[in-house]
């Protein structure tokens, strides 16, 4: 729509999660950093936690995709499941054969045997849980049966959960102490500061193809921030919108106004205090 007036060969600011735009901030690396080290020092359970639309999915593909050819994965996207369907969905994702009517005896069986396969191949096998606070409690626990098994070096599986706040929660219940216990790595992912959002709109707009000077004026950024509090996914949706309005005015960047404006369209937005709108123009 507006890309070819700026200058872009795509859409910047999509929000749907893209690996090819994912921003090396200094929370969003370190967290990206300390899974892989969880990772390979094979730990059982790790949490990464963090606000709707600070990137959790995005840091899960990313860390996905960061992990070398020992690794077997697994990701399930809505884990609200019961414990059987979960205990199916792992072995559908790990490429387990199962009789169409298996019962959980032979279930759990098939999948013990496929851990102990991979084990002796020499790979790991890791699932990553998305949205993991809807998770019913007995389908944690199964979870957590499954991980028992292991050799005298290591786990035979290895768990992270991506959750909202409402994860640690639902963990600190007295009948998950044993799975909050084996929590040996967690994370939580921050919004983005004022400064790192000037790097951030760059750094997008530059994997979308443009080479040109800022798009947004210092106005609109810091208003962006403020509109956004600087979770990612608001900053785009903002962002997406305040560039149409600046497409249709046939401008070259984005000011303050034309966020403003986009914030007021923005249901999300309006959390922030009237207060707020006296500053900028």
């Amino acid at each position: 729509m507006y890309e070819a007036h700026f200058g872009l060969s795509e859409s910047p600011f999509g929000i749907t999660p893209d690996t090819s735009f994912f921003f090396a901030c200094a929370s969003y690396q370190e967290a990206l950093n300390t899974l892989l080290l969880a990772a390979q020092n094979g730990e059982g359970f790790i949490k990464v936690t963090g606000e709707v639309g600070t990137g959790k999915t995005l840091l899960c593909r990313k860390f996905l995709g960061g992990l070398d050819e020992s690794f077997v994965t697994a990701y399930i996207p809505n884990p609200y499941l019961e414990p059987r369907t979960l205990l199916l969905a792992l072995a559908d994702e790990l490429q387990i054969p199962l009789d169409k009517d298996v019962d959980q005896h032979h279930l759990l069986k098939q999948l013990n045997l496929a851990l102990l396969r991979h084990a002796e191949e020499g790979r790991r096998v890791l699932v990553c849980l998305d949205e993991a606070q809807a998770m019913p409690q007995e389908s944690l626990e199964a979870l957590r049966l499954l991980t028992n098994l292991e050799t005298e070096k290591r786990k035979l599986l290895q768990v992270v959960l991506f959750g909202q706040p409402e994860l640690n929660v639902k963990l600190q219940q007295e009948q998950l102490r044993q799975i909050n216990q084996r929590i040996t790595f967690h994370y939580n992912l921050s919004p983005l500061s004022r400064d790192e959002l000037d790097y951030y709109l760059a750094h997008r707009l530059g994997v979308a193809g443009h080479r040109g000077g800022p798009l947004f004026e210092s106005g609109a950024v810091r208003y962006l921030h403020r509109a956004s509090g600087g979770v990612p996914r608001l900053v785009n949706i903002l962002a997406h919108k305040a560039l149409l309005l600046a497409y249709g005015e046939g401008r070259q960047n984005v000011v303050a106004r034309q966020v403003r404006a986009a914030a007021i369209d923005t249901p999300a937005s309006r959390r922030i205090p009237r207060w707020v709108w006296r500053f900028g123009v």
